[in-house]
């Protein structure tokens, strides 16, 4: 169903049989980021990466309603912008409090609902790019039901190819499990989407997150089967993330990363959030 829900941009659409309204969006008007919606990812597992940057040659908005973040050599470092409206524990650097260093309020955390972005991916290999969504205290228990998980809505690794659509719970260490929209453990081979072609290279990629489960899709289809769970119950925050290949296991780019020819841009148009309307 297609909504044009903010006036002179572009629709988007809305899964049929529900009535929305619309909670919270970013359109990226202007020219300059909306601090006050979105923070900078700069820490993994609570250890800063050099590799995550607010460098304004990464993350910038192009007077045309979108957000552009770029993938930039920096000396021999490649450096990229990862976004969010909220955080956890593993954003915060390893310290010695107990249980763990003060966390901010989120900008923007909600549960239930429907998300969509609409972007133009990058077009080269060696970096990627994602739209999803994690839970403040993911991982703080075995049940993630109440302890939140973490919702893959768009990740792509290669051009106009998007990897399956995957929860993640139980946090990141030897309790983690995961499914993915073929009802699959992530694991190689994967089944990816290879993405239809559209006029100016821009897709919808999106989720309706209710109390039975997850359904995603693209360019206005539903992409894969829903997924039944495990359910998150908690509110989450959403995350527009960039990354540079290689750093995260080696701490080195990896072949493709050093062959890409700059610039090359992960484009968003918008991100809008909507709840079914209680009849």
């Amino acid at each position: 169903m297609k909504i044009n829900e903010v006036k002179d941009h572009h629709f988007n659409y809305l899964p049929e049989g529900y009535d929305w309204v619309m909670v919270w969006n970013d359109e990226f008007d202007g020219n300059t980021l909306d601090e006050s919606k979105w923070d900078f990812r700069l820490n993994r597992l609570m250890t800063p990466q050099v590799h995550y940057s607010k460098d304004p040659r990464c993350v910038s908005l192009d007077g045309n309603s979108n957000l552009v973040l770029s993938c930039v050599k920096d000396g021999d470092q490649y450096i990229s912008t990862q976004l969010q409206t909220g955080e956890n524990f593993t954003d915060c650097p390893s310290n010695e409090e107990w249980p763990i260093a003060k966390l901010k309020k989120p900008k923007f955390a909600h549960r239930y609902g429907y998300y969509e972005i609409r972007a133009r991916l990058q077009k080269q290999r060696g970096w990627w790019s994602a739209f999803w969504l994690q839970s403040p205290t993911i991982g703080c228990c075995l049940e993630p039901e109440r302890a939140g998980v973490e919702l893959d809505i768009m990740e792509s690794f290669e051009p106009e190819v998007i990897a399956p659509h995957t929860i993640h719970w139980n946090g990141y260490g030897a309790d983690h499990d995961n499914i993915d929209s073929n009802h699959r453990k992530v694991i190689p081979p994967e089944i990816n989407t290879y993405l239809e072609p559209t006029e100016d290279g821009f897709h919808r990629f999106g989720m309706h997150w209710q109390k039975d489960g997850y359904t995603f899709y693209v360019d206005g289809k539903q992409s894969g089967q829903k997924i039944n769970g495990p359910v998150s119950h908690v509110e989450q925050f959403i995350l527009i993330s960039t990354e540079c290949d290689g750093y995260r296991y080696t701490g080195y780019p990896t072949e493709d990363l050093k062959k890409i020819q700059l610039p090359d841009e992960f484009i968003v148009d918008y991100v809008r959030v909507f709840d079914e309307v209680e009849k």
